[in-house]
Parts: C-alpha cells; sequence; structure tokens
C-alpha cells in the first residue's frame, strides 16, 4: 500500500505540470493575409480517424478564438472519423480573407496502400507544378511519412500523429530535418499513461493489441509500452491485429479475436489506437474483457471511457494540443519557418474513469484515484447520439 500510494504520489505531481507553449523566437499569432489574399490550405490524410476529427475540430475552435476565422458554432459530423465532412464544412464556411480551406485539397488514402502512394504522388505533383497550396496540415503517421521529404517546399504541419520520431518523420526532438517540416511531439505521453495504469492496478501481465508495422507499432507506443515493463518488471502479451489494406469490420473483427484470445492471460487491457477500435464498437469489444474483469485503459480519448473502458485521459486534452497546432500554423504563416518553431508540446493529462466499469468488474476506487479524475462517468452510454457529438 505504501509502494502504491508513493506511486501515485509521483504520477500526481507530473499532472501537476503546466502546459509547455513554444519559447522559440517570438512570431505573432494575430490573424494575417498572403499579401492580400487568403493562404490556401490543403489537408491530407491516412485515412479516416476519429482523432483526425477531433484535432480538426479542435483546432477550427482555436482559430476561431485567435480571429484567423469567424468565431461561430462549427458542426460536428455525426460520424466519429469523418474529416471530409468536417473540412468541406470548412471551406464552405469558414474560408475567409485569412485562410482558404481548399475544398480540392483533401486527400485521403482510405487506409490503402496504392491509394496512399497514388495520393503521394498526385500531391507532390500538385505541389511541384501549381502554386496554389500554401500550406498543408498533414494528419497522422502515413502523411507526415508520404510529406517528410524534399520533393516539395511547401510548409507542412504534421498533426495528430503517435510519435513522429519513432515512424521515422522528424530527425530529432529538436530538429524535424527539413526546413519546411513541423511535427507535433509529446514524448512522454505514451510513457506517462502507462506508467499511471500500473502505479493503479500494479497489474503483472499487460495486454496489448496493434498492428506489426512501422506505423502500426507506432500508433500502439509499442517502444513506450515496452519500456515501462522493463522499468517495472511486467510483462507484456501482444497480440496482431492488421488494420491496412483491410475493411473497417475486418479490422475490428482481428481486435475482437485478440481480446478473446489474451483476455486470460492477462490482468490488464491497454487499448492503443487501432482502426479496428472506434468509439461505436468498443462496448462490443469490451465483452470478453468483462468476462474476466480485465481492467482497462484506453490510450486515445475519454470518450472510450464514457462507452465502458475503465481509465483514460480526457477530452480536455484535445483542446490544448489543438490550440498549440492552432498557434504553430499562425505563427508559419506570419514568417517562422517550421523548422524552427519547438515541436514538443507537454499539456497536463486529465483522468477519467467510469464508476460503472469499476463496480462490473469489481474493482475500488481509492481516494487517491478518484483525486485525479478530471472526468468521472456514473454509467456505461450505450451509443452516441449526434447531438452529443455535437456538443463535444
Amino acid at each position: 500500500m505504501i509502494r502504491h500510494a508513493c506511486l501515485l504520489l509521483i504520477v500526481s505531481v507530473l499532472l501537476m505540470g503546466q502546459v509547455s507553449w513554444s519559447r522559440s523566437r517570438e512570431f505573432p499569432i494575430t490573424p494575417a493575409s498572403n499579401d492580400g489574399k487568403p493562404w490556401r490550405i490543403a489537408l491530407y490524410q491516412g485515412g479516416p480517424l476519429r482523432s483526425y476529427q477531433d484535432s480538426l475540430y479542435y483546432m477550427a475552435e482555436a482559430l476561431a478564438q485567435m480571429g484567423w476565422i469567424a468565431d461561430t458554432e462549427i458542426p460536428r459530423p455525426t460520424e466519429p472519423s469523418d474529416t471530409w465532412t468536417l473540412w468541406e464544412w470548412l471551406a464552405e464556411h469558414a474560408s475567409n480573407e485569412f485562410l482558404d480551406f481548399r475544398a480540392d485539397a483533401f486527400y485521403s488514402a482510405g487506409w490503402d496502400q496504392e491509394f496512399r502512394m497514388r495520393n503521394q504522388r498526385a500531391l507532390i505533383q500538385r505541389l511541384d507544378q501549381f502554386d496554389d497550396i500554401d500550406l498543408i496540415i498533414a494528419m497522422g503517421t502515413w502523411a507526415g511519412q508520404d510529406l517528410a521529404n524534399q520533393g516539395h517546399a511547401t510548409p507542412t504541419m504534421v498533426i495528430s500523429v503517435s510519435d513522429a520520431l519513432a515512424s521515422g518523420i522528424v530527425e530529432s526532438v529538436e530538429d524535424s530535418g527539413m526546413d519546411h517540416l513541423h511535427a507535433f511531439l509529446n514524448p512522454g505521453r505514451y510513457l506517462l499513461q502507462v506508467q499511471l495504469f500500473h502505479s493503479i492496478m500494479e497489474f503483472q501481465r499487460l495486454g496489448v493489441v496493434y498492428e506489426d508495422t512501422l506505423e502500426g507499432r507506432s500508433y500502439a507506443a509499442m517502444d513506450n509500452i515496452r519500456e515501462v515493463a522493463a522499468e517495472r518488471g511486467f510483462a507484456v502479451v501482444s497480440c496482431e491485429a492488421p488494420f491496412s489494406g483491410v475493411t473497417d469490420q475486418q479490422a475490428a473483427e482481428n481486435v475482437l479475436a485478440c481480446h478473446q484470445r489474451l483476455t486470460p492471460q492477462v490482468d490488464a487491457m491497454y487499448i492503443t489506437v487501432h482502426r479496428g477500435v472506434t468509439v461505436d464498437n468498443i462496448g462490443e469489444l469490451l465483452v470478453p474483457l468483462f468476462e474476466y474483469d480485465t481492467p482497462t485503459f484506453a490510450q486515445p480519448t475519454s470518450e472510450y471511457v464514457a462507452r465502458g473502458v475503465l481509465f483514460s485521459i480526457s477530452r480536455a486534452n484535445w483542446r490544448f494540443e489543438s490550440a498549440f497546432y492552432a498557434r504553430t500554423l499562425a505563427k508559419i504563416l506570419n514568417g517562422a519557418l517550421p523548422r524552427e518553431l519547438p515541436q514538443v508540446f507537454e499539456a497536463p493529462p486529465k483522468i477519467a474513469i467510469n464508476l460503472a466499469t469499476a463496480e462490473r468488474i469489481g474493482y475500488e476506487p481509492p481516494i487517491a484515484v478518484l483525486g485525479l479524475a478530471d472526468e468521472i462517468y456514473m454509467e456505461i452510454e450505450e451509443q452516441t447520439t449526434a447531438d452529443e457529438l455535437a456538443s463535444r
């Protein structure tokens, strides 16, 4: 118990850290046009993913608060992973004298490797032959990898990426390696999650599902998981669930099969970023875990906690991170070289817990754990409505 309390104290101190904003040479973040014309913005993503929609939505909110677009209510698409509908709305309703969200500059590979290569070639050819894009928002690992090259020189912001360093997008934490490139980095985010989960539950065997590719290992933060496991002496029991080149349904079935296989072997499960895990299907994926009273921690967001996962980081983090994205965009458009802006951003994680799940698996959270909670759910939501999505 003493060890448990000490670990929680250490974690709570980490959680009280202040947000790390840019400390580079100062550039204004006030709205500015491109010599009287709007800056033309493109978006490139590997495929639809809930975290991409979250990042774009909250980034747009931050841009509105900063005056770059009209401060109006931005509608949230009802489909959680639908980034295109949100982009289309921004192109039609948010483009103004400062920013032009180009409707014809939205690229998504649909998580298909062949389509991905075609998209990369088409966009880089466009950048090389036409002067109609001023900045690219690259969503996630695939997009970052495809644009982190010398085939173009258009300012590129890689956001909503699990680990831009481990996936080879940037050269180092301090230097992206290319003048036109900037990538979001939060090196301690997943380390802290796993440390926190272990501090609370003190498990001996942690289950993890991931795709065994460079991108899949990056999404799941496997290096971080194994680092904490080595430090703390617990075993990592993994299961491969492919998500590239398969349908959404097959990706989900792959994860479910892994959950069914792992639950008899583990005493906790770290649910990682994976195309087969969504807000809509997490309830089904939790069934085998509930059968074994397995505590869970969702890597992506607390929306999974609302649907039955025991722990995660709260939605407040998306707003912190997306405000950082918006400030970075503003500095670039005000003259900053992407490479010279700091890439590391660390926000104090806010913890989410579902007490209905805790009761269901027979876990009684101590006061110390509840004291770390920023979001507490008293029941397990059965579905997410359009109204609920719009209110988030």
